[in-house]
C-alpha cells in the first residue's frame, strides 16, 4: 500500500512539475544601446528565458513594436506615447528607467549658468525628439536667446568637439565621456538634469519601459516577475559599477567597459513604478505637447497609457 501511494505520490508531482514548466513565458524584449539599456545588463547575463534584441536608435524599433513583436521594450519617453497613439493604446509604460541623460559640454571656462548661454552659438543632436525640446524649456524658462545648430550624428559632434572647431554643444551619455576622455581641455558646463530641477517642479523623464498590453493581461504574473527582475538588474547596475560597466561591454550596450564605467554615474539609471511615475511623466507629456505636439502623437495620453 505505502509503494502505491509513494508511486502516485511522485507521480503527481511530475505532472505538477511539468505544468509549471509549461506556464513558463518566454519573453521577448527590445531595448536600446546606451542608456536606456543599461538597467538591463545583469537581466541579460542572469536570465535564459528573456530574449534580448538591441537596437542603435529608436526608429528603428518603431516598426516592429508596432507589430506587436516584442512583449517588452525600453524606449525614449517621447516615442512611449507616440506608440500609444500609433497602436490606438495596445502599448503600455510599466516604469520609467531613465532620468535626464543631457550635458552642456565647453572647451573653454565661460558657461556657468545658463544664463551664460545668452547669445553664444551652442551645436546639439537631437532635433525633432526629445533633447531639442529639453533645451527649448529650459532656455525658455530661463529667457535666454542663443543659437542652436543641430547635427544629425552624435558622433559628428563629438569629434569636433574634440578638435575644438566647436566650442559649446549639447550631448547625451556615453557621449559625453567619450568626448571628455578624448579632450582634457573639455569639460561639463552644465547638467542639464540639475539645472531641470532647479526651474521645473517635476523630474526630467527620458526612457522608459513600454509593455504589449494584450501580453501584459494575459501574462500578468510573468509580467510582474519580469518587473520584479528587471528593477533588482537596475540596483545591481547602480551599486556594482565595475561589474556593469563590464556588463555594457559584453552586450554591446556600451563599446568599453571603460567607457560606461566612467558613463553610468551620469545617465541616472532608475525604477520607479505606480502612481510616481504617473505622476512624473504627466509633467514631461504636458512640457513635450507645448513644445510640439506631434512629438507624442498628436495629444496627451490618457491613464490608460499606465500599467
Amino acid at each position: 500500500m505505502k509503494k502505491i501511494l509513494a508511486f502516485i505520490l511522485a507521480t503527481f508531482m511530475i505532472f505538477a512539475f511539468s505544468a509549471c514548466e509549461e506556464e513558463k513565458v518566454s519573453l521577448d524584449i527590445l531595448t536600446l544601446k546606451g542608456p536606456t539599456g543599461i538597467g538591463m545588463v545583469k537581466l541579460m547575463k542572469d536570465n535564459p528565458d528573456y530574449n534580448f534584441t538591441i537596437s542603435s536608435a529608436p526608429d528603428e524599433i518603431v516598426a516592429a513594436v508596432i507589430k506587436g513583436e516584442y512583449d517588452i521594450a525600453a524606449v525614449p519617453i517621447n516615442l512611449a506615447s507616440t506608440l500609444y497613439a500609433k497602436t490606438n493604446g495596445e502599448l503600455q509604460i510599466a516604469a520609467i528607467n531613465t532620468l535626464g541623460v543631457l550635458y552642456i559640454l565647453e572647451n573653454g571656462n565661460t558657461i556657468n549658468s545658463l544664463e551664460d548661454l545668452e547669445g553664444k552659438k551652442i551645436y546639439a543632436t537631437g532635433q525633432g525628439s526629445t533633447p531639442e525640446y529639453i533645451l527649448n524649456a529650459l532656455l525658455e524658462k530661463k529667457g535666454v536667446n542663443c543659437e542652436v545648430e543641430y547635427l544629425t550624428e552624435h558622433t559628428a559632434l563629438v569629434t569636433q568637439m574634440v578638435s575644438g572647431d566647436i566650442l559649446i554643444g549639447m550631448l547625451p551619455e556615453p557621449n559625453v565621456t567619450t568626448a571628455l576622455s578624448s579632450n582634457q581641455d573639455l569639460r561639463i558646463a552644465l547638467d542639464l538634469t540639475e539645472e531641470w530641477n532647479k526651474l521645473f517642479d517635476y523630474e526630467l523623464i527620458q526612457g522608459c519601459i513600454i509593455v504589449n498590453k494584450k501580453f501584459a493581461e494575459e501574462n500578468e504574473n510573468t509580467l510582474k516577475t519580469f518587473l520584479k527582475d528587471y528593477k533588482a538588474s537596475v540596483d545591481y547596475v547602480n551599486a556594482n559599477l565595475d561589474d556593469a560597466a563590464t556588463l555594457c561591454e559584453t552586450y554591446e550596450i556600451i563599446p568599453k567597459a571603460a567607457l560606461a564605467k566612467k558613463a553610468i554615474p551620469n545617465c541616472n539609471i532608475t525604477y520607479i513604478d505606480g502612481d510616481e511615475m504617473k505622476s512624473m511623466t504627466q509633467g514631461i507629456f504636458n512640457m513635450l505637447y507645448e513644445q510640439n505636439p506631434q512629438s507624442i502623437g498628436g495629444a496627451i495620453p490618457d491613464e490608460a497609457i499606465y500599467r
